[in-house]
């Protein structure tokens, strides 16, 4: 059969190492398969089969370093998911029979249990009977930490199979922020992170969580799905009709031929690769600091990254070799340089040092401070329409009373004409048009402290360079939020003091509970703000996927969701929420809120500001392409992002109600929510049109650095010279109701640009010719105050308000 496109050059700079003990696997897991009857008579393999796709070939060339009997159980897992595949294949997704498909992913979780000693139900097939198999040998050895952990990837893996059937049974591609992200749960990638901690160290739980060893999972996982779609196109898209892969994904949404989307494919791929090195050599060595770990648990971490490594490896070389995949004459192609050694197809050093090398260079040379003209904006779609609270008025007057109370508006950041410019009531009015008017101020004030602490961490401690004091601060913001009666620090600042205000009044009626579970999630876009800080201070343009991800925690969005999910009670399970549809809906919402705010935040970032975190700057990094190009490519996946909102709330909630038989009270509050985040987005953009933060003309009379005549604050207190100091504001009585109750770059790098189309959207836009004169204060300082966008929290008083948080300024 002709292959569909010429599989590309590969970066793959580490050699694939094979472990001694693979006859040994091999031979254990065929009587295994057999065992489980998973072989003759299963009407999904044969032997021949078995033998065709060598998973021991598999798993001794990503696990080379353990022992026998650990790769042997290790070859037995990747047997079972591989079989557990094809077997949902055949007998759901060919079918399209979601009902039996939901009831056979229900049953599997009982064969997990985290306590080794539950009993489990008697097999029914040999799905079944291998997991129960495989739960009761691994994880005798592994701690209840590794356990939950694995349990849950395994049952991301097996319930995201469902996302997959309902996408065929509705003839549905996903868009590209969607499909990597349900990818990595179908696809298996953070469960094969689970075993990769079997084979070699268990992480560190104080770390397991943090975003230096997430990271690392989540570019495992997109490099080894990537990697797989690319081999896999001509089986999964030609000959079964799968919908879920990459290459088909980026040629639906660019329309570009099926070898340009390989390509881009390969990009990506490469762009992960190039974030997992990053990662392993910046931020996991500052994190190993930062936790105080102890020699052996910082030997834990290495050896899972090199685990992690040699799974890339070895899964190229696999996919190289397997009968499974599309391969013909790769393997030939990819040994030019290794004259047929096995495991040397990533030495073609002369193609990875003139690509990918050129590819990590453009990371770092963006030219900030460029001229770019005014932001142009596309013809957005916003199917919700807005309404404005009769409360904003009042709102706006208490809000300058409240910012001065608290000190914000003295310590060289903000003044009042910058407070009034921002109009964050706006933002609020337009985001909960029911609340009451104490509601709305406190929903007014969090905009305004949120947009206020983004400006403050670039201004004030990226004017130092000091990464050290930034991460001091966050600590103490942190401290701010007391859970359980715990004391809170003397504020040093205006920051400090108006958290600590907000915080007591936002969360007087939470539980202990709830109020760690809130703080998290203030921690998250705190936490963000730091990487903003340390990615400026390397000058360097984020990864694509990697920007998108953080750029949600530092919009904030994280704390809209889990403020509404908190109102809403007890009447939604909490499952719900953490189901694929309810994330993809809200994930859905905040990409197109967040690059809503970097259309319209381009030239006062670019120009003014210096910034690198803008997606439309990341895009002409990525594809080295102008900005109306990027710009159209930036609209268009906002649009579909949009659309994708309306799909999961039109087609998928319902069969998520039906799924896990919501009550009627349930399913209300489920549409009450829907709501919630439909007035957020038209608010959100309502915003963005009616204030004066982004305008040509606001831009060029306003000073970009700190507000003239006044020096900036010291993070960690002490008076400002010349300045009075700012006494404790008195307390602010809490309103009735506390909680929602519903709720290259074109100048670098040479060639053509990279992007896959010359069509579309981007056409509509051509920037206009350029005016003498430059608008931008050239005296500005060199380091400006970076987009804001904050974080309201809605404190609605009645069951009709919609709650949400949002960070509303870039």
């Amino acid at each position: 059969m002709t292959q569909p496109f010429e599989l590309p050059t590969f970066y793959m700079p580490y050699p694939a190492r094979l472990n001694p003990h693979l006859d040994e696997a091999r031979a254990h897991t065929a009587e295994w398969a057999r065992g489980m009857g998973m072989l003759e008579g299963s009407g999904i393999w044969e032997q021949s089969d078995l033998d065709a796709h060598d998973y021991g070939l598999l798993c001794a060339y990503t696990h080379p370093d353990c022992d026998g009997p650990a790769l042997s159980l290790i070859t037995d897992w990747y047997v079972w998911v591989f079989f557990f595949d094809d077997h949902f294949l055949e007998t759901f997704k060919r079918t399209q029979d979601r009902r039996g498909g939901r009831a056979y992913l229900d049953r599997l979780p009982l064969f997990m249990p985290l306590d080794p000693s539950a009993p489990v139900p008697e097999p029914l097939n040999p799905v079944e009977a291998g997991l129960a198999d495989l739960w009761a040998r691994t994880v005798p050895s592994m701690s209840p930490g590794w356990r939950e952990r694995f349990a849950v990837s395994t049952e991301h893996l097996l319930n995201e199979s469902m996302w997959e059937l309902s996408n065929i049974d509705e003839g549905r591609i996903a868009n590209p922020v969607e499909y990597i992200e349900m990818r990595r749960k179908v696809g298996g990638a953070p469960w094969s992170a689970g075993l990769v901690e079997y084979a070699t160290a268990e992480v560190p739980a104080s770390v397991a969580g943090s975003r230096p060893l997430r990271v690392l999972m989540e570019t495992f996982s997109d490099g080894v799905h990537l990697r797989n779609d690319l081999f896999s196109y001509q089986r999964e898209v030609e000959e079964e009709g799968e919908l879920s892969n990459g290459v088909l994904v980026l040629e639906t949404f660019f329309g570009c031929t099926t070898q340009q989307a390989a390509e881009t494919v390969n990009d990506i791929l490469t762009s992960r690769l190039h974030q997992f090195e990053h990662t392993a050599l910046t931020e996991v060595p500052a994190l190993a600091v930062e936790h105080g770990l102890t020699p052996d648990r910082i030997a834990a971490v290495a050896a899972y990254t090199r685990g992690l490594q040699d799974w890339q490896s070895g899964g190229h070389e696999w996919h190289l070799r397997s009968s499974r995949y599309m391969n013909e004459g790769a393997l030939e192609a990819d040994r030019a340089f290794g004259a047929g050694v096995l495991g040397t197809s990533a030495l073609d050093l002369a193609g990875l040092l003139s690509a990918a090398g050129a590819e990590r260079l453009r990371a770092y040379t963006h030219v900030p401070f460029r001229k770019v003209g005014p932001s142009q904006l596309p013809d957005f779609l916003m199917p919700f329409e807005v309404t404005l609270s009769p409360h904003l008025d009042g709102a706006r007057h208490r809000l300058t009373g409240w910012m001065h109370a608290m000190g914000m508006l003295r310590e060289g950041v903000w003044d009042e004409d910058k407070l009034d410019a921002y109009d964050l009531p706006l933002c609020a009015a337009g985001i909960h048009p029911d609340a009451t008017a104490d509601a709305l101020d406190i929903s007014s004030q969090w905009l305004a402290w949120g947009t206020y602490g983004d400006d403050y961490y670039p201004l004030v401690l990226g004017h130092r360079r000091d990464l050290a004091a930034a991460r001091a601060v966050t600590a103490r913001l942190s401290a701010c939020m007391p859970v359980d009666g715990e004391e809170v620090p003397v504020p040093a600042n205006g920051l400090e003091r108006g958290l600590i205000d907000l915080w007591r009044r936002t969360v007087a009626d939470m539980t202990p509970d709830e109020r760690r579970q809130f703080r998290s999630t203030v921690d998250v876009m705190t936490e963000s703000w730091v990487w903003e800080l340390s990615n400026q201070i390397q000058h360097r343009i984020p990864d694509p996927v990697d920007y998108l991800e953080m750029r949600r925690a530092t919009f904030g969005s994280e704390l809209t969701m889990s403020l509404c999910r908190l109102g809403h009670g007890r009447k939604v399970p909490p499952e719900v929420y953490r189901s694929g549809p309810v994330r993809s809906l809200e994930n859905a919402a905040m990409d197109y809120a967040m690059l809503l705010n970097d259309v319209f935040s381009y030239q006062k970032e670019i120009e003014y500001e210096g910034e690198i975190h803008n997606g439309i700057l990341v895009v002409q990094n990525f594809f080295g392409c102008d900005y109306p190009t990027a710009l159209g490519v930036v609209h268009d996946l906002m649009t579909q992002r949009m659309q994708q909102f309306q799909h999961v709330a039109a087609h998928e909630l319902p069969l998520l109600y039906e799924d896990f038989k919501l009550s009627a009270e349930a399913r209300e509050t489920m549409e009450g929510y829907v709501g919630e985040l439909r007035n957020w987005l038209a608010g959100i953009l309502s915003w963005h049109r009616g204030c004066r933060r982004y305008g040509a003309e606001d831009l060029a009379r306003r000073a970009h650095g700190f507000v003239p005549d006044l020096v900036p604050g010291v993070p960690f207190g002490g008076p400002r010279p010349g300045s009075a100091p700012v006494e404790a504001p008195a307390p602010v009585p809490a309103p009735a109701v506390l909680l929602p109750a519903g709720a290259g770059a074109g100048g670098f790098g040479g060639g053509a640009p990279r992007i896959p189309r010359g069509t579309g959207a981007a056409a509509e836009f051509t920037l206009p010719p350029q005016t003498a004169g430059d608008p931008a204060d050239t005296t500005a300082p060199a380091v400006a105050a970076v987009p804001a966008v904050p974080v309201v929290p809605v404190v609605p008083a009645t069951p009709a308000s919609p709650a949400a948080w949002t960070r509303a300024a870039g």
